[in-house]
Parts: structure tokens; C-alpha cells; sequence
């Protein structure tokens, strides 16, 4: 149901087509991931989550002052933080202090040394957390450290994905064309349903499957969203996300992200020492939330 040059125009940019599509051949059809619709939602989604496929391990090299925006929780002048400077662009040091359980409110796992920097975030969903990568590991009867490497693969990193997919049932939503049902099963709210929409209706065509426009497309008042959830947002973007934005910006709060919201952005950037793009990505949204 899928060939090489059809996952080709789904994932532009991608080098490694030939490798991919071989791995999904063989891991999709494993969890029932075999109708043109299956395949179409979950491939756009993965897509979407990983850069076409391209962005397939957490970057932890943050500077001094994106440690103390993003990871203000563990970085200040607080007697309970530490110094951000001893800790800048290094990866390795950055995971095991802020994803170990030994200082988080959130547990993940991680209780053994390394432990932060061993299961960071990989594969197309980004497993994270010695508990998840314990529950993956088990589900095809590896350890969590041997599925810390398996993850890193190819293979590996699309079973993963599968994984969290049949655990969530996520194949009774992908029998439907509606894409805003799953990505607020995905990630909680609506972050780049737009983009989402397009690469599944992309995926549908390239397929040869009609696709019905959906008409379930509100989300309910009560999807709380952290910041963490929101990832990156730019002129283009709309949904929860960008409300919160608007919101903390002072400005009207539709939920989309014009030529006006844009501006706002920029002068409030300016004002408080950022690159001034006009884009709300991670140290931006965490200062401008505080």
C-alpha cells in the first residue's frame, strides 16, 4: 500500500527514503497499521512530530541564558537552583540533573546515575523516561537499555512510535478522516493541527484516497495545555497555543496568529533582550508565560 516514492513526497527533505520505507513495511502491518487511512494518519503525524522524519533525538545543547528560560524550575539565583553557567552546551550534564527524579515533581523513571542522559528523548515520538522506555521494551521483550539503542534505529524509532500508538488506540481515530480528534489525542490540544491537516490530506492524495473534509473540529474549553505542549509558533498558526500567546501578550485572543499578533510579538521580544523573529518558540514562550 505504500511505495518508496509515495513516502518520498510525504517526507521532503529526507535522504534516508529507501531505509524508512523499509522499516515501516515491515513494523506497520505488526500493529494493524494497514489501511490507506492508518497509514496516511500516522505517517503525517510522525512527520509532523519529527521534521519529515529528520529529528529523531532531543537536543539538550542549550546556551547559559536558554537554560534559565527553558528550565527555570532548576536553573537561577535560588538557593535550591544551580548556576546555569556550569552546566551551558553540555548535553549529557543538562539531562542528568533536570530529567532524574531526584529532582523533579514529575517522576519519569530515572533513579539510577545516567539514567537522564540514557533515556532522553528519541525516536519519531520522542520516548523519554526510563519508565517509558521500561513499558516499550517490554512490549517486545527487550530491556529498557537494549530499546534505548533499538530506538536510535530506523526500525527502532518507527516501532516506538507504534508502541504509543497501539497503546492509545489510535487506530479507531485514524478509520476517520478527522485529524483534529487525533492530534488532541496525540498531544492534548490542537499545536499544528494546520500543518497536521495538511500532510494527512496530503498523505490521503498520494495514497489515491478520497478524503472527507472534517466537521468535528472544535476542541472542548477544558484542554489545559502547558507550555511544554506547545512547541513552536510562528504567523500561520492557530489554536490553543496561540490563544495562551495573545493572552500573555495583552493583545486580542482568537487563536490565530496574524500580521498584528506578529508585531506584538516582536515589540515584546525587543523589550525583553530576545531575537527579535517574531517566532514563539521554546525560551520565549517559557519568559513570556512567567
Amino acid at each position: 500500500m505504500l511505495t518508496e516514492q509515495q513516502l518520498a513526497t510525504m517526507i521532503p527533505g529526507n535522504k534516508k527514503v529507501s531505509e524508512w520505507h523499509a522499516a515501516l513495511l515491515e513494523i506497520m502491518p505488526k500493529y494493524d497499521i494497514n489501511s490507506k487511512r492508518r497509514i496516511a494518519h500516522f505517517i503525517s503525524q510522525c512527520a509532523h512530530e519529527s521534521n519529515n522524519f529528520r529529528s529523531l533525538q532531543e537536543n539538550l545543547n542549550y546556551s547559559e541564558k536558554a537554560l534559565n528560560a527553558v528550565f527555570g524550575r532548576y536553573f537561577g539565583s535560588a538557593p535550591h537552583k544551580r548556576d546555569a553557567s556550569e552546566y551551558a552546551r553540555n548535553p549529557e550534564k543538562i539531562a542528568n540533573y533536570v530529567y532524574m527524579d531526584e529532582f523533579r515533581k514529575y517522576k519519569m523513571g530515572n533513579v539510577k546515575e545516567g539514567d537522564g542522559w540514557l533515556f532522553r528523548g528519541r525516536g519519531l515520538k520522542q520516548l523519554t523516561g526510563r519508565e517509558n522506555y521500561t513499558r516499550f521494551g517490554r512490549s517486545i521483550n527487550i530491556t529498557a537499555e537494549e530499546a534505548a539503542i533499538y530506538v536510535a534505529t530506523e526500525k527502532g524509532a518507527i516501532e516506538s512510535a507504534c508502541w504509543f500508538w497501539n497503546a492509545n488506540n489510535l487506530n479507531d481515530i485514524a478509520d476517520t478522516d478527522n485529524v483534529t480528534r487525533m492530534t488532541k489525542k496525540i498531544n492534548g490540544g490542537n499545536i499544528g493541527l494546520a500543518d497536521r491537516q495538511k500532510r494527512y490530506k496530503n498523505a490521503m492524495q498520494v495514497l489515491g484516497e478520497g478524503y472527507t473534509t472534517e466537521t468535528d473540529v472544535d476542541l472542548t474549553a477544558d484542554d489545559d495545555l502547558d507550555v511544554g505542549d506547545i512547541g513552536t509558533l510562528r504567523k500561520g498558526s492557530r489554536g490553543e497555543g496561540v490563544k495562551m500567546m495573545q493572552e500573555a501578550l495583552g493583545i486580542g485572543a482568537d487563536g490565530s496568529f496574524g500580521p498584528g499578533t506578529e508585531r506584538a510579538l516582536k515589540s515584546w521580544q525587543e523589550a525583553n533582550g530576545l531575537t527579535v523573529d517574531g517566532i514563539a518558540g521554546p525560551m520565549t514562550l517559557n519568559m513570556l508565560f512567567d
